[in-house]
């Protein structure tokens, strides 16, 4: 490689080399093309000789064109900020918090200044005592006053595990909640009343799948991790009926059909969603009728708390419904006046479109109605942790946030995963990216906004691919392998721990991938807790013995498996193999028989690590090594719960797939519903009839001989 474009890849923060996660470890030198690719969605062209020591210029002169940094990250006990300046001789900063007042900083030179010309560059650490939070401050320098963000964040961040008490709960995929009383789909009813079940049962924690919007005109895209936006809820999860609007007369005549989707195997997503619709317009209808009603009023503190990015959400879905029935292929492809929010075609449509604007903002305050009430079971329940929420590495690219703010994401590019242990193909996600510096000039305002909505009613917070504070590894449209393009680590660590501490929200780390050397030490460092899965707790990278549960990680959240995994009957069975055949993801008869061969190696493992925890129930004891063909091992779910339980992991996540013996995998990476009914399946078991199931009684049993 051109050793110039080297060294600007480097600065931009674009990896020019990287290693996979695989079996292999395969290492990768990206080509010119592809970081010339990234250089210019960075905004540095890098084409030509002139051009990459133009941009390396540009590059090199960036932090000298402003006295202050648009926001300063420190934390609390060591704030420091830097200054651009001619004569730093004379500086007075101040701040005003929160509440508005205002007053001045101390600070103390730290003497290492820099000089670019007749510019100096120098670090002052504000020996003031700040609490965590957020600060507007002012730099008067030269007689001129420079304004920025100064966020002071803890060193870790919040924590509500009790020290003497090791808790465990359930991990919920929402939409495959199986009730008498649903629309055929999992709703928040659903899940309020199977918190009372969580109390009962002596479960402290609820994980559960994204909830957020997703597109409103294509139900059937139904991946909770592309959403159209990681601020609000999808309305799908509303129980109508606890509508306060509903009547039920409106869905009587839906009687037979509501049956049809309550006994169907599989979500029908359109069905669905399209009938609720109907009954959330007919309650809108009722709702604005009442102008000055409580309920009225409390919709428009709704509105004014949420200010212009639900706005923006309300009417990017109001434009696309309108453009749907005449342009294919998204809001790229949409007339020029309507590809921003701030144009004056934007403007004029959402001006004649009010009613219909003001329906999909209704649809947000009821979700986030039902979901609040959710929150309030979880607190009246005395769960310790309640609801633990998932929040996706990135969003849809067809969606509200990329429309909202265009300038904000790569272009013609989306974010994805190198090979890896479990995905040896690699995955190209497709989802919308932040660019790096341009988050920064808008004082990661996104991010935060993203973080406070989704940890609103958790008592801890999941981050999908945790490695994206770090850096995430992006794929050209036109390509198959991309590379990783690397974030402010300390500002994304700086700014989850203050609003993990602000909403008194833990945080985990979904690690599981190609995890960079040292980062699981560094986001442990901030208090970030890891996932720690069964599949993945093994020796020799994945591939040998399976850890005693004493070995497990105690800073760590645990669980057999994830979604993304097969559930332990079929794994047990190697159901997930033939499927993977069948879909093409394993290519030969020869690859298929040496993971079948694999797998029986894995089962005794399996078999091995149980007998050695002492952990089969006394009334179903192993009888036998269970090779292929033989029957399923009875009570071996209730040892794999016990196992995981007795782990050292101070929270365990029980799956009712694994529990219920359910036979097929929620989600197959790499695959979508034409080929595989991903994030459609129902648990086989309703939730009325949980607490008398078998099953579930002597699983829950088993986990709490050891919590």
């Amino acid at each position: 490689m051109d050793e110039n474009l080297q060294k600007l890849a480097e600065k931009a923060g674009i990896a020019v080399s990287f290693s996979d996660a695989g079996l292999q470890h395969r290492n990768y030198e990206v080509d010119e093309k592809t970081i010339r690719f990234f250089l210019k969605a960075l905004g540095y062209p890098a084409d030509t000789d002139s051009q990459i020591k133009t941009s390396s210029e540009r590059l090199e002169k960036r932090r000298w064109q402003t006295v202050l940094q648009p926001i300063y990250t420190c934390r609390q006990n060591n704030v420091i900020i830097d200054i651009v300046a001619e004569d730093l001789s004379n500086i007075n900063l101040r701040v005003r918090n929160a509440s508005g007042c205002d007053y001045e900083l101390g600070y103390e030179y730290q003497r290492n200044a820099v000089n670019f010309g007749r510019l100096y560059k120098e670090d002052l650490k504000i020996t003031t005592s700040l609490d965590i939070g957020y600060y507007d401050l002012t730099a008067t320098v030269g007689g001129k006053d420079f304004k920025t963000l100064l966020a002071v964040a803890p060193d870790k961040c919040y924590n509500a595990l009790p020290p003497e008490k090791k808790l465990w709960g359930f991990a919920l995929q929402l939409y495959s909640v199986k009730s008498k009383r649903n629309w055929g789909i999992g709703d928040f009813t659903d899940l309020k009343n199977f918190i009372r079940l969580c109390q009962k049962s002596g479960a402290d924690v609820i994980g559960v799948n994204p909830l957020n919007v997703l597109s409103h005109d294509y139900p059937e895209e139904a991946s909770p991790y592309a959403s159209t936006s990681r601020q609000y809820l999808n309305p799908i999860y509303i129980d109508i009926e606890a509508v306060p609007e509903f009547n039920p007369a409106d869905a009587a005549q839906f009687k037979d059909r509501l049956d049809e989707l309550r006994a169907s195997p599989l979500i029908n997503y359109t069905d669905i969603y399209e009938l609720k619709i109907k009954m959330l317009e007919k309650c809108f209808a009722r709702f604005s009728k009442n102008k000055d009603s409580e309920r009225q009023h409390a919709y428009d503190e709704f509105c004014l708390s949420q200010g212009e990015s639900l706005q923006r959400l309300a009417v990017f879905q109001a434009l696309y419904e309108q453009q749907t029935k005449t342009v294919w292929g998204g809001w790229r492809a949409w007339p020029k006046e309507y590809r921003s929010p701030t144009t004056l075609g934007t403007r004029k449509f959402a001006a004649e479109n009010k009613t219909r604007i003001e329906f999909f903002k209704f649809m947000q305050f009821e979700a986030a109605r039902q979901l609040n009430e959710v929150g309030t079971e979880s607190k009246a329940c005395g769960l310790r942790i309640g609801l633990y929420c998932d929040l996706a590495v990135g969003v849809g690219r067809d969606s509200a946030e990329n429309w909202s703010n265009t300038g904000l994401f790569i272009k013609d590019a989306g974010a994805g995963a190198p090979p890896d242990a479990f995905f040896s193909s690699g995955q190209k996600w497709g989802l919308g990216a932040f660019l790096p510096r341009e988050l920064k000039e808008q004082k990661y305002q996104p991010f935060i906004r993203i973080l406070r909505a989704n940890m609103q009613n958790a008592g801890a917070l999941r981050i999908d691919h945790v490695m994206s504070l770090m850096r995430l590894y992006i794929i050209p449209d036109a390509g198959n392998l991309g590379t990783y393009l690397y974030y402010n680590f300390e500002d994304m660590l700086n700014i989850v721990a203050l609003e993990s501490c602000l909403n008194k929200c833990m945080v985990v780390g979904e690690s599981i991938g190609n995890v960079p050397q040292g980062f699981m030490e560094a986001i442990r460092s901030r208090g970030i807790y890891s996932l720690s899965v069964l599949w993945a707790e093994r020796w020799n990278d994945g591939r040998g013995d399976f850890k005693a549960p004493a070995q497990y990680p105690p800073a760590a959240f645990a669980s057999v498996g994830t979604h993304d995994m097969a559930p332990l009957r079929m794994w047990w069975f190697g159901y997930d193999i033939e499927l993977n055949f069948s879909l093409g993801i394993i290519k030969t008869p020869a690859e298929r028989e040496g993971a079948y061969h694999q797998r029986e190696a894995d089962r005794k493992k399996l078999l091995t690590a149980l007998d050695e925890a002492g952990v089969w129930p006394t009334d179903k004891p192993r009888c036998g090594d269970y090779l292929f063909g033989e029957k399923y091992p009875e009570g071996i779910e209730e040892a794999v719960m016990r196992f995981m339980a007795k782990s050292a992991a101070p929270v365990f996540l029980a799956q009712l797939e694994d529990i219920l013996h359910v036979e097929k995998m929620q989600n197959v990476p790499g695959t979508d519903r034409d080929k595989y009914p991903n994030w459609r399946h129902k648990l086989p078991v309703n939730l009325e009839d949980l607490p008398e199931d078998p099953a579930f009684i002597r699983c829950i049993d088993a986990i709490c001989k050891e919590r």
